[in-house]
């Protein structure tokens, strides 16, 4: 690897981890609701945009996502995708507070508008 290339492997390592560092200070321990919400707005936000519709990661509205089942979206949130800036968060989130993330953001609960404005 070039000098160029070792800097950018070097940077991209650094990015990684400001970008993780508030959620890898979250707590493992169970989240209330509130705080759950707070997460999916801060930490998905930051890729998603703050009202999810987009930025460097896909729009995660409900008329954007419609088409996949809670499942789907519970292994995406779980195992991340690989090759993109979604990250894993199954060490980070139970089963339930994936699942409970799946549905807010299918109904748009999370949403000041409920999702009603696309």
């Amino acid at each position: 690897m070039n000098r160029s290339g070792r800097k950018a492997f070097r940077y991209s390592g650094v990015l990684a981890v400001l970008v993780l560092m508030p959620a890898l200070a979250f707590s493992a321990e169970p989240k209330t609701e509130a705080e759950l919400k707070n997460f999916v707005i801060q930490d998905c936000g930051s890729c998603h945009g703050l009202t999810f519709k987009g930025g460097l990661g896909p729009p995660l509205r409900p008329s954007d996502i419609d088409p996949l089942p809670e499942a789907a979206i519970e292994a995406i949130i779980r195992e991340g995708v690989p090759g993109t800036a979604m990250p894993p968060w199954k060490a980070l989130l139970t089963d339930q507070e994936i699942a409970w993330i799946s549905k807010q953001l299918k109904s748009g609960a999370l949403l000041d508008d409920g999702g009603s404005n696309p």
